[in-house]
């Protein structure tokens, strides 16, 4: 896994190539100028994005902090409950790579927007759910609809934004998306205090509302899109050559087991501190989220880190940081839980913004079918984790969540070791032997 710097080669997307999952139906038009900071046009799309990827995030995990009240409300177990989050990001990891390639066709911003609005009209169902399996396929359905999100603005970025840019815009896309799941978790846990788990439901459908209408009205008109008509063996051609790519493997499986940490602490935590020795109410549970806040700043610095330790010493700083802090989470202070969550979440956002960028610069072609096989693996790894994490609680209490953790935390350092010595041998292979 070679170093990368903040200035990414560019990157075109041949559209008339073999490996397009598209046929283009237009004569090329001439690129027009990215953007880039300062440039008219940036801030509103880092805005739009942001919005986008508050909403995204709020709804897509809205009943992770209620997993305890969805137990008693349906006299569920955890592993039960905890399928409300696993639907919805296993339909998404399902069906991010057809929507993105419908988004080669039908456009980046619009199918972000078509993919919002879904999203929302089912958020604003899902507090009516008489049961737990009706909850569990609406959240299913929410899903599906936001798996048109994710890859389509990791292409939309590549193509409008200039390649020096690119991490930092990611890394504002990914930390809204952690506004989204700690002001969605927060919101959730103290209106669900106060009237229950149905009126927090609402509640952030109202919020991811508020975000589609923002984004709607901010994100700028696509410039440098090219849109084509689908060509299925072209798009399964491209799915093969990106599967084939062993860094671009690599850079999934890292998603994926990240993302496994993650989905299985937060899926339990809330299980663990409603029990003693903490004891803790709905909303002092909910605000225990605000240490997403963390993750909005180490993925907005993803950029810099990579700038300063290459690709690969920001994922090793990125993993050490999240096993330090599963480690400390096991202590029975709160202070300490708070702080080992105050360290998974950094490691796991830097982490995944370093990953996921990485994915946008690696492909040369099909850059959407690259970024929704990402999104395939890093939301499977949610699913996995999340339903892992709440049977290894059942069995072995918050230990066995840590072990799973931790197993997932190894994985990710000899992936990055591989592409090490990978590298290494690639450099020597460069250099003419000596005589």
């Amino acid at each position: 896994m070679p170093p990368a710097s903040t200035g990414a080669s560019t990157i075109v997307v041949d559209a008339s190539a073999p490996q397009s999952p598209v046929t283009t139906t237009a004569e090329p038009a001439a690129a027009h100028e990215r953007l880039e900071p300062g440039r008219p046009g940036y801030r509103r799309m880092s805005l739009a994005l942001f919005a986008a990827g508050v909403a995204a995030f709020a709804l897509l995990y809205s009943t992770q902090a209620l997993l305890p009240a969805l137990s008693a409300s349906f006299d569920a177990s955890a592993g039960q409950a905890s399928w409300t989050v696993s639907a919805a990001t296993g339909a998404l990891a399902l069906f991010v790579l057809p929507l993105s390639a419908l988004s080669e066709r039908f456009g980046r911003r619009q199918m972000m927007t078509a993919s919002l609005a879904i999203a929302v009209l089912v958020g604003l169902l899902v507090p009516f759910a008489p049961s737990m399996g009706a909850l569990i396929a609406l959240r299913a359905v929410q899903g599906a609809a936001l798996a048109g999100l994710p890859a389509s603005a990791m292409a939309y970025l590549a193509e409008e934004v200039r390649p020096k840019a690119l991490i930092a815009a990611i890394g504002l896309f990914v930390a809204g998306n952690s506004i989204g799941g700690m002001s969605g978790r927060i919101l959730t846990g103290w209106v669900a205090q106060a009237w229950g788990w149905r009126a927090a439901l609402a509640a952030v459908g109202l919020l991811a509302l508020a975000c589609a209408v923002a984004f709607h009205f901010l994100i700028p008109k696509a410039r440098n899109f090219r849109p084509g008509s689908l060509n299925p063996k072209a798009l399964a051609k491209t799915v093969a050559t990106h599967l084939a790519d062993p860094l671009l493997v690599r850079l999934y499986a890292i998603g994926a087991l990240f993302m496994t940490v993650f989905g299985a602490v937060y899926t339990v935590i809330g299980y663990r501190l409603v029990e003693e020795p903490f004891s803790l109410p709905q909303g002092v549970i909910g605000s225990i989220f605000l240490v997403y806040l963390v993750g909005t700043v180490s993925s907005a610095a993803a950029g810099r880190l990579v700038a300063r330790l290459g690709r690969r010493g920001a994922l090793y700083l990125a993993v050490s940081t999240t096993a330090a802090g599963l480690l400390l989470s096991l202590a029975d202070r709160l202070a300490a839980v708070l702080l080992g969550l105050v360290l998974i979440t950094a490691g796991f956002f830097a982490g995944h913004a370093v990953a996921s960028s990485s994915v946008s610069r690696t492909a040369t072609t099909g850059r959407a079918q690259a970024s929704a096989l990402y999104q395939s693996a890093y939301y499977l790894g949610s699913s996995a984790g999340g339903t892992l994490g709440a049977v290894a609680f059942h069995a072995g209490g918050w230990a066995a969540t840590v072990a799973l953790g931790l197993l997932a935390v190894l994985g990710v350092v000899s992936i990055t070791l591989y592409g090490t010595r990978v590298a290494r041998a690639e450099r020597r292979a460069l250099v003419p032997a000596a005589r």
